[in-house]
């Protein structure tokens, strides 16, 4: 796209009082943001009132156009619009699509098969080994996971994609300039440089209470589906969960002890109709997309590969397990357990049955 092509897209995205909403009237009515800077006054106001007419016919922020393209010509930086070609496609499902999109790093994970993994900010441990060890497993599968760089549940989803090669997508609430919270500075340079980060806000736009419930849709539009680890019942995770709905997204839910106030909105969700998991195999199937038939080769590692002689795997015996029984065989803790156990599940050496019990898949000539 020439300069002055998306200096017109960035025009309009940075001018005072028109929001998202105006923005998509503008150009279902004009077309190209070069044809609305052209346009009448008074048809503009017929468009979006006159008020917001006024504004869009002031002056422009000119340094604000140069900085962004200027920024968008470094190295893996993109801004992606509504007419390019590299829009993500499912986010053109949604009924309020940014007009357009800052992105850092590998923009082409926009378009993969993705799934959406979010949760509390102050976490438990357990809730964020289980988040890491669930997108471990759906990266290795084959699905960009989704998630907000905020702390707890979302670090720990982008950490656990980042050891598979499908990698990982940060929709973050401020420009893509800048990353909040700071203590996720170290993980976003990580993501960006094996993953990607996106923002619909101009360059310089701090963190900000009200930006980061709408960055939620963005989150949810992405996605196949939204996994929800650790949520209480006044989580902004169970924003993204109903917006995902909304737009017809599946919404899992991986259910905690009735005692955990960070089960509360799980729980709430599941009632409601979530699905409950307890492997990721349990989304796979849902989502209709096969587990790899084999880990994949470039796997990270510090990610064991699971071998028909694993320690895990012996423990399990020939006959079906109950959880309990194989932690106290193993001697593993719970939460490398649950990682271990998803990784054999993923390479089809164990399956679940009814019940919660485990078997080994025993293969021909074993």
């Amino acid at each position: 796209m020439a300069d002055s092509g998306l200096a017109a897209w960035i025009r309009l995205t940075h001018t005072p009082g028109i929001g998202a909403a105006s923005q998509r009237a503008l150009l279902a009515r004009f077309g190209l943001p070069e044809q609305i800077f052209r346009a009448r006054p008074a048809d503009l106001a017929a468009t979006i009132g006159e008020q917001r007419a006024l504004a869009l016919c002031a002056g422009r922020d000119a340094a604000a156009e140069s900085e962004a393209l200027a920024w968008a010509e470094q190295a893996g930086n993109a801004i992606i619009t509504l007419a390019d070609a590299r829009y993500p496609p499912r986010l053109l499902e949604t009924p309020d699509p940014p007009v357009l999109l800052y992105a850092k790093g590998r923009s082409e994970l926009l378009a993969a098969p993705a799934l959406a993994i979010v949760g509390a900010r102050n976490a438990t441990q357990q809730g964020c080994q289980d988040a890491a060890a669930f997108a471990r497993a759906f990266a290795a599968g084959g699905l960009t996971v989704v998630s907000g760089l905020a702390q707890g549940v979302d670090a720990a989803a982008h950490g656990g994609a980042l050891e598979a090669p499908a990698s990982t997508v940060a929709v973050i609430g401020t420009g893509a300039d800048r990353i909040y919270p700071p203590a996720n500075a170290a993980l976003a340079r990580r993501i960006a440089e094996g993953g990607c980060i996106i923002s619909e806000l101009p360059l310089g736009t701090p963190a900000r209470k009200e930006n980061f419930p709408r960055r939620n849709r963005i989150i949810a539009g992405l996605a196949l589906g939204v996994l929800v680890v650790e949520a209480a019942k006044t989580s902004g995770a169970l924003i993204t969960a109903k917006q995902a709905g909304e737009y017809g997204r599946e919404v899992f839910a991986l259910p905690g002890s009735i005692h955990s106030p960070l089960s509360k909105g799980c729980h709430a969700l599941i009632r409601q109709g979530a699905k409950l998991v307890e492997s990721a195999r349990d989304v796979l199937e849902e989502l209709r997309l096969p587990p790899p038939a084999t880990p994949p080769a470039d796997a990270a590692p510090d990610a064991p590969v699971a071998s028909a002689d694993d320690s895990l795997l012996a423990a399990l015996g020939h006959g079906p397990v109950g959880m309990d029984e194989l932690a106290g065989r193993s001697g593993l803790p719970a939460a490398q357990l649950l990682a271990r156990l998803t990784e054999l599940e993923m390479a089809g050496l164990v399956e679940q049955l009814p019940g919660g019990r485990l078997q080994r898949v025993v293969r021909a000539g074993e």
